[in-house]
């Protein structure tokens, strides 16, 4: 298996009902960063898969243009951000501990 499809293999395990053209885009997302090019295929599609979701599903991306610093941003958007996850079958959640130590440079 390629990068691709084993990041894919674990996007699958982690957002079983992630819908395809999302799926698309997270795992483009996880291969074009570089912060992510050599992090295991799960961490890969989990910080990828949670940055997408905070900047395309949530108020991030406004309240960082409005000012508030990146942490700030994360805590008030975590609530909507986890919602997203659920919706996608994650059992996963982010955490405020999470927020605040995110290794990827693009979340």
């Amino acid at each position: 298996m390629n990068r691709r499809e084993v990041v894919a293999a674990a996007l699958a395990r982690l957002a079983p009902r992630l819908p395809d053209f999302e799926t698309e885009a997270v795992i483009d997302r996880a291969l074009a960063s570089p912060g992510l090019r050599n992090a295991q295929p799960e961490t890969a599609a989990w910080l990828a898969l949670v940055a997408y979701g905070r900047h395309v599903f949530t108020e991030y991306d406004t309240l960082l243009d409005e000012g508030y610093d990146r942490d700030s941003a994360r805590h008030f958007v975590l609530d909507d951000l986890n919602a997203v996850l659920a919706e996608w079958g994650s059992r996963r959640r982010v955490s405020e501990v999470e927020t605040a130590t995110e290794d990827d440079p693009e979340a």
